[in-house]
């Protein structure tokens, strides 16, 4: 049996990205994030699934991953889209934490996995750490 995970939106993840994709994609926003938030509120079935989920950290009890989604009603597949979402896993409290929610053209023309750790250094004290 899968454990159930509260999933809990960062208001910085909801400021700076999750606006956005809402304004962009108007309903097909709702129909996507209510599907992301069901997978991970199943975040263990997921894991392993090398395309869908990939392991950043695994310290402590936390484990950071970057997830790929499709927005709803779109053409291309998760990992051609360039929609990523950034989450922490904890599995002591079994709580799935989103620190941020990206299309990887958002961050620059760098090194998207150093500008998505940049952030997550610069607006989440607790996870910087494991990074």
């Amino acid at each position: 049996m899968s454990t159930n995970y509260a999933v809990v939106v960062e208001k910085y993840a909801e400021r700076h990205f999750i606006s956005k994709f809402r304004k962009k994609y108007k309903g097909a926003w709702d129909v996507t994030w209510d599907g992301m938030h069901e997978e991970f509120k199943r975040i263990d079935a997921l894991i392993g699934e090398t395309n869908i989920v990939e392991t950043i950290t695994d310290q402590g009890g936390i484990k950071i991953c970057k997830t790929e989604f499709r927005v709803h009603n779109t053409k291309e597949s998760r990992h051609a889209s360039g929609n990523r979402c950034i989450i922490a896993i904890h599995r002591n409290t079994c709580v799935v934490n989103v620190l941020v929610v990206y299309h990887k053209n958002d961050l620059g023309d760098n090194n998207e996995t150093s500008a998505w750790k940049n952030l997550i250094r610069e607006n989440y004290y607790e996870y910087s750490k494991l990074l």
